[in-house]
């Protein structure tokens, strides 16, 4: 049986689109997937308004000005900041360390800010993408999920997707009193995973895309091969 390596948001929402990619890709890493014009943008969006909030540089790159009222909002709100803020949670729930040994979830923050004095974290994940069509909030209740954990001090975490191209602010309000109904919600989601493992039966899921885009090409389903 493969050795389960440790899930994230992205990495579950990799398997349930196709568990046969999400194997090659995450577990067996015989394939990898190469990085789009799209990708290559939002990180280089990351980096810059990384270096922008934690204050860096003195100006944001002039390629985001689009952003730089978005941001200037961000950097006006009270509260320690916290820039592209790793955190680890191992199987029993507990914090810890991003790279621990018995880290069993990994979460980034673009960035927390920690308002301790009123027991409120704002936490933001920055999108590049032109639309809202595909937002998904369950990246909020897991950073929620996760600040709640290493920051035993708040009570409330107020968070958002943030769509700097189109400046929409995609938001949801979590209180400690919502990780019980969340982390059953996830743990749910993640127990497929770890019985595929068990299993290790790693079906294909086709799409529309699988003959022109998918990089797995002894997948029957690559049209490419």
């Amino acid at each position: 049986m493969d050795t389960k390596p440790a899930w994230s948001f992205s990495s579950l929402k990799s398997f349930e689109q196709c568990p046969k990619k999400y194997h090659h890709l995450r577990v067996l890493k015989d394939y990898k997937e190469p990085q789009s014009e799209a990708m290559f943008y939002g990180n280089e969006f990351h980096k810059a308004a990384e270096d922008y909030v934690s204050k860096v540089v003195p100006e944001l790159d002039p390629r985001f000005s689009y952003a730089q009222a978005m941001l200037d909002k961000l950097l006006a709100m009270d509260g320690e900041k916290l820039c592209e803020y790793r955190m680890g949670i191992t199987a029993n729930l507990d914090p810890c360390k991003f790279f621990d040994k018995d880290v069993w979830y990994r979460g980034v923050a673009d960035l927390i800010i920690l308002d301790r004095e009123n027991k409120i974290a704002r936490v933001f994940d920055y999108k590049t993408s032109k639309s809202t069509r595909y937002a998904d909030k369950g990246q909020l209740e897991l950073m929620a999920l996760c600040v709640f954990r290493h920051f035993p001090e708040i009570e409330v975490v107020k968070s958002g997707l943030l769509f700097t191209v189109c400046n929409k602010l995609i938001k949801e309000t979590y209180t400690r009193d919502d990780q019980t109904r969340l982390w059953r919600k996830w743990l749910t989601s993640y127990g497929t995973l770890e019985k595929t493992f068990e299993n290790d039966v790693w079906n294909p899921r086709p799409t529309g895309l699988c003959k022109a885009h998918c990089v797995i090409l002894e997948c029957p389903h690559n049209g490419r091969r």
